[in-house]
């Protein structure tokens, strides 16, 4: 078998594993994780802190684990990141870039979720640049999903999970608007959302998925082990 391609991914949130780990199973892909809280916290605990020089060496440091390609599934690093200049020889992916670019391939009005405030402005910008760079103009307006947030910070991902899919079906029922949410942690939620009323929900890990199985051609498990029976 040939030797599976190596993805390093930083997150802010241990609970961001398992998303990726359960996204990839199907391919020949080491996932290897870095989680790193602290940068977040000392934005904005401490005024004096460089964040762009954190940000940038932990960048090279996972550049340089054999890695083929660094995804970011923190949108607050993804808006640090913006303003550092490296230099590393693999690919750097962000989460919400696959995302956004489904976001805009579509003009129906549409309706952006999100459980944690502090993610709206960054996301919402760089959405707008995104789309103003490819002239694309998506009608998107964002709505928060009060008191939610807390729940998944505190390890209370089932009751996080049960809150966000019971916000996600209220609202579907009363908006004629296309769902998306804009969180890797409201992927589980919006996934149950989607089975029970068959309503699609935009979220960013299916286009994640995609994107970066065609970036470094990565092939199944399944087809790699009925290749080796023949």
């Amino acid at each position: 078998m040939e030797l599976p391609k190596r993805l390093a991914c930083l997150h802010a949130h241990h609970s961001n594993i398992g998303y990726a780990e359960r996204e990839f199973s199907q391919y020949n892909i080491e996932l290897v994780h870095f989680v790193d809280p602290g940068l977040l916290h000392q934005l904005t605990a401490d005024q004096t802190f460089n964040a762009a020089q954190k940000a940038r060496e932990q960048i090279e440091w996972m550049a340089s684990c054999r890695a083929d390609a660094i995804l970011i599934t923190c949108t607050n690093y993804i808006a640090v990141l913006q303003e550092v200049e490296f230099s590393i020889p693999v690919p750097v992916i962000n989460i919400d870039e696959p995302f956004f670019e489904q976001i805009c391939q579509t003009e129906k009005r549409q309706l952006m979720l999100f459980s944690n405030p502090a993610t709206v402005a960054g996301t919402m910008e760089r959405l707008n640049e995104y789309a103003r760079q490819r002239k694309k103009s998506p009608d998107v307006e964002c709505i928060i999903l009060e008191h939610t947030f807390d729940l998944i910070m505190r390890g209370y991902k089932e009751m996080y999970d049960a809150e966000i899919e019971k916000h996600i079906k209220q609202i579907a029922n009363n908006e004629n608007r296309l769902l998306s949410v804009a969180q890797l942690s409201m992927v589980d939620a919006a996934k149950a959302a989607e089975n029970s009323s068959s309503e699609m929900i935009i979220n960013p890990l299916d286009p994640l998925k995609h994107h970066v199985a065609g970036l470094l051609k990565l092939e199944r498990r399944q087809e790699i082990a009925e290749n080796e029976k023949l």
